[in-house]
């Protein structure tokens, strides 16, 4: 009986299977080389090349699915083309921090859930401890950092389970994607696992080999003499990839010595530090900062900006994160809270009906927003329940107030961080720098320092929310500034109507006092006799002292008059020349007493 030709074709496909596989997989490598050679094709950033390797890969999977090369290739064809995500759920078994109950509520032991939940190559990597909650630190768990040590010590545990060489890309290919993730902690794990693993391998493997081997132009000959198998899998453990592994583990750990800074000086009332800190890790010009990091790094700084006082540095910077992450719950709280701090009623019930509205889906979905391993600054579903309820009467609460029209009484001197009374050069002083930093021109670009992983929000999505956000923002600082300011000009009014009232009653002080002189010199006028009034004229012989005074009386208009002007003494040398005393008497009149003295010289 003839073999028809499907028949034929699957038995000749069944007994070249191995060929075909090995040249797939040669084909997938050649294209991943080429790959990282080649920058990237169009706006989407993908290389032509890696889809080519991750096409022929996937047909090698559907013949073999679990196949390690074919694995490695796929997991360094995703990785090539920054499906991060996809790397993530295809290795989740293997991050540190990745939950393992597979039901809704994370708080029972992951001992006694791994039996139903996980299969038998799932290694064992977290500690029941992990999923215990604090009260007392919910409101700061996503500050906490993570202990290195005690993530070593789990990623070796699950390591020792399988003592596969051909294992040792997961942690490196994994910790690279954890890293553009944001999970720093699980990166560093993972790095720094994998590096050792590749340190000890190439330690075996080198002990057959001679001194001279070790030299740099003699270890390429021994990777061309090693056999087939051995050069393929040292093909993903180049020296080029080592070094880059190396470069990125220190720049993960200094992203997380600077936080871990900043969270110390937090946790000690110091938030100028704090800010400092995380300043440095989000306008870092070096290096690569993924947008999940940056997040949390920006919600951590607005909590150290709201402690020093300054509320639009914090609501603006809850802003950027709630660009970069909608659905981010502890930017959202933060962002509430800084609201109703300063009165601003209607924005912070908005901000808590759209926290309400991600409590019911996680309710209904049973599982917080996100992928599983997707960091939730600390947030953990057993304490969805708890908040969805402490969240309902206070929504109702600001409701309430709102309709009664509370909602328009802003606290604008807490907004613009100026104290009440302050003068007119602290407030425009402070409406410049807050406007010079909180344009929303300049909003808008701090999305271009960060990496944006494969989500649904690209990068035109972020700066148009970073966009309306920071608008909404500048409209309420510029309405703040000329309240303010309105409330600085009537003070300043006032001050200058006291200023004239107390000089028309210095004035009128005056005025009183030099009538009251007047008064008192009429009174002694009046008492002197009239003897002593006749003029009298004393000449000693080397002395002569003239007084005159005149007897006529004085009217009362002029005497107040002469008062009032001061009558000046005339004082003068007597000589022969009597034009000077009628001069004298010309000026003074003859209807006022002039008190004149002159001392008379010899001559």
């Amino acid at each position: 009986m003839a073999v028809s030709s499907p028949d034929r074709r699957r038995n000749w496909l069944r007994g070249h299977r191995k060929q075909i596989i090995g040249d797939y997989l040669a084909e997938a490598r050649a294209a991943l080389a080429a790959a990282a050679a080649a920058p990237l094709d169009g706006e989407g950033g993908e290389h032509s090349a890696a889809t080519a390797a991750l096409g022929l890969v996937e047909a090698v999977l559907e013949m073999s699915p679990r196949m390690e090369a074919a694995l490695e290739l796929r997991a360094r064809s995703l990785l090539a083309l920054r499906r991060y995500r996809a790397v993530a759920d295809m290795l989740r078994d293997y991050i540190p921090s990745c939950t393992k109950p597979c039901s809704a509520d994370d708080t029972s032991s992951s001992s006694s859930s791994s039996s139903s939940c996980s299969s038998a190559s799932r290694t064992d990597l977290l500690s029941p401890a992990r999923d215990r909650s604090d009260a007392a630190s919910a409101a700061s768990r996503f500050l906490c950092c993570f202990d290195i040590s005690d993530l070593k010590h789990r990623v070796l545990a699950g390591f020792s389970k399988n003592t596969s060489a051909d294992t040792q890309w997961r942690y490196l290919v994994l910790g690279q994607a954890c890293f553009h993730l944001g999970l720093m902690e699980d990166a560093a794990a993972l790095l720094q696992t994998g590096r050792r693993l590749a340190s000890a391998a190439f330690r075996r493997e080198s002990v057959c080999w001679s001194e001279d081997s070790f030299s740099p132009s003699n270890l390429t000959a021994n990777a061309i003499s090693a056999p087939a198998s051995r050069r393929a899998s040292k093909s993903g453990a180049a020296g080029s990839e080592a070094e880059s592994v190396s470069q990125l583990l220190a720049h993960v750990k200094l992203l997380l010595r600077r936080r871990a800074a900043a969270v110390a000086a937090l946790d000690a009332d110091l938030p100028a530090e704090a800010v400092r800190h995380f300043s440095k890790v989000l306008d870092a010009r070096r290096g690569v900062l993924p947008h999940p990091f940056a997040t949390a790094c920006l919600v951590g700084r607005a909590e150290a900006l709201r402690s020093s006082g300054r509320a639009a540095d914090a609501i603006a910077d809850c802003n950027r994160a709630l660009a970069l992450d909608p659905a981010f719950i502890p930017a959202l709280r933060s962002r509430a809270d800084l609201l109703e701090s300063v009165g601003a009623l209607s924005d912070c019930l908005r901000d808590l009906e759209h926290l309400k509205l991600l409590y019911d889906a996680a309710l209904r979905d049973g599982k917080l927003p996100g992928p599983t391993w997707r960091p939730q600054g600390g947030v953990r579903f057993s304490e969805i329940a708890g908040a969805h309820r402490a969240l309902t009467p206070r929504i109702q609460q600001l409701r309430g107030r709102v309709a009664s029209g509370e909602a328009c009484s802003v606290d604008y001197y807490a907004l613009l961080g100026v104290r009440r009374g302050c003068t007119r050069s602290e407030l425009e002083r402070a409406h410049l720098l807050l406007t010079l930093k909180l344009r929303p021109d300049r909003c808008a670009s701090f999305a271009e320092r960060l990496e944006l992983v494969d989500e649904h929000r690209d990068l035109e999505a972020v700066r148009d929310q970073a966009r309306m956000s920071a608008l909404s923002l500048y409209r309420m600082l510029q309405k703040g500034y000329s309240f303010i300011m309105s409330v600085v000009q009537d003070e300043e009014a006032a001050e200058r109507q006291r200023a004239k009232d107390a000089a028309a009653a210095t004035a009128a002080a005056a005025a009183a006092a030099a009538a009251a002189a007047l008064a008192r010199e009429q009174e002694e006028t009046a008492a002197v006799p009239e003897k002593a009034r006749i003029s009298s004229v004393s000449v000693p012989s080397t002395n002569v002292q003239v007084q005159v005074t005149q007897a006529a009386a004085m009217p009362t208009a002029a005497m107040a008059a002469a008062a009032a002007m001061g009558s000046p003494v005339f004082q003068g040398v007597f000589c022969r020349d009597m034009a000077v005393v009628g001069t004298l008497l010309s000026r003074g009149g003859f209807d006022r007493p002039i008190p004149v003295k002159c001392e008379a010289m010899s001559c």
